[in-house]
């Protein structure tokens, strides 16, 4: 990750605030390089280009990070076909613009309403968008929803989402993460923390609750709240973009080995004389073969009127209301965590967390779950770092204490 304050007005008026999140693919080694060049390639590039918009800047500085990893890995056959997502978000006098490859995603929270303003380049999002598969069936774990259609580095040329600019007001939070968190946190409880907490505890007890279900994935995550006037968008958001161009795009990687495996799935599942399944994976096959000649061919981003606006988003609208069931798992984690605690004689001062854990209760009691939910977020996140103390034995992440 990386964040980048503008350091005085010029600068603010020049690339606004700027954060990012990159998470790498590929062996470890290869997958923490590509995320570690992407966040410190970009806003190095961001920094020096003076004659484009800020959306341009940030269009060609991925663009251009994306052909360095791209390099880096052809250098070197060990890094070979390395690649990492990366989301990034810059406040700006104009609004919000959000910059995307990949499945890290930016979330915009609004009073009780959290969008989220990218749009996932998975398989399972891309097959919904093209009215394959149902909400329910991309639900189900049916489809993979690990398999991600786009990323720098595979490529020596990427297709980069912008979206915005999204008007900004005083109040407005925001949240760029890896699927690390999303894949464990729901949009909703999302919502309801951001809601509920101040960003950095809303961090921790996002983070403690991802691994507390499991943390199968590294998990990474900026929250940031805007209090001052002069970040709130004065200029109105502009229209809906019209892109030109025709330049081809390269078949994705990722597409391309989806289609291989499912064709030859099919094939087998045929010899052996499973008809239905054979049937289901030719038709995946030849949905992930669509989606990568349709990128192959899409229209080119890289000419756009930087007075317009960018993309589609928000792709998604998600209630960020507490609720007494949300409250009630919290309270249901703490006991569980208590019961783990008290079998391994964890030296846990109770005394506190048990008063707090009370006025949770009565806050709930009366209905008042805003109250009852803040409260008992502190409380986990209390918990959990006297956990940490405990020492590497106890490490929170453990699947052995996952609820």
């Amino acid at each position: 990750m990386a964040v980048l304050l503008a350091d005085s007005k010029s600068t603010w008026e020049r690339i606004g605030h700027l954060f990012i999140v990159a998470d790498g693919m590929g062996a470890h080694a290869a997958g923490e390089l590509a995320s570690k060049l992407a966040v410190e390639l970009i806003p190095h590039q961001y920094l020096k280009i003076h004659d484009l918009s800020p959306a341009e800047s940030l269009h060609k500085s991925i663009s251009e990070a994306n052909a360095e990893i791209f390099r880096r890995g052809q250098a070197n056959i060990e890094f070979r076909s390395m690649g990492t997502t990366c989301s990034l978000l810059s406040l700006l006098p104009e609004g919000a613009v959000a910059a995307h490859v990949g499945d890290s995603r930016v979330y915009q929270l609004r009073g009780n309403r959290l969008f989220q303003l990218t749009f996932d380049h998975s398989l399972v999002w891309e097959m919904q968008a093209a009215g394959e598969v149902t909400a329910e069936t991309a639900r189900s774990g049916v489809i993979p929803k690990n398999v991600i259609t786009r990323s720098l580095g595979p490529n020596a040329n990427v297709q980069i989402d912008l979206e915005g600019p999204f008007p900004v007001k005083v109040g407005d939070q925001f949240l760029l993460c890896s699927d690390g968190l999303s894949g464990q946190i729901s949009d909703e409880e999302i919502g309801v923390i951001m809601r509920t907490q101040e960003p950095e505890n809303a961090v921790r007890l996002m983070v403690d609750l991802s691994n507390l279900r499991g943390g199968p994935d590294n998990i990474t995550a900026i929250v940031l709240k805007v209090t001052d006037d002069r970040v709130a968008t004065t200029a109105p958001a502009g229209a809906i973009a019209v892109r030109r161009g025709t330049a081809k795009k390269p078949f994705s990687v990722a597409l391309g080995v989806v289609t291989a495996v499912c064709f030859c799935a099919a094939l087998i599942l045929f010899l052996l004389g499973y008809t239905p399944l054979g049937i289901v994976a030719s038709v995946l096959g030849v949905v992930a073969l669509v989606t990568g000649l349709a990128q192959v061919y899409w229209i080119d981003d890289s000419s756009f009127d930087h007075s317009r606006r960018y993309g589609n988003g928000p792709y998604r609208e998600y209630r960020a209301e507490p609720e007494r069931e949300f409250f009630e798992h919290l309270a249901g984690t703490m006991k569980s965590l208590r019961e783990v605690a008290q079998e391994r004689n964890w030296k846990i001062n109770w005394t506190q967390l048990d008063q707090d854990f009370a006025t949770a209760c009565k806050h709930a009691d009366a209905s008042r779950f805003g109250e009852a939910i803040s409260l008992q977020g502190k409380v986990i996140i209390n918990l959990m770092a006297q956990i940490r103390k405990q020492g590497d034995d106890s490490d929170p992440s453990d699947s052995s204490i996952a609820l």
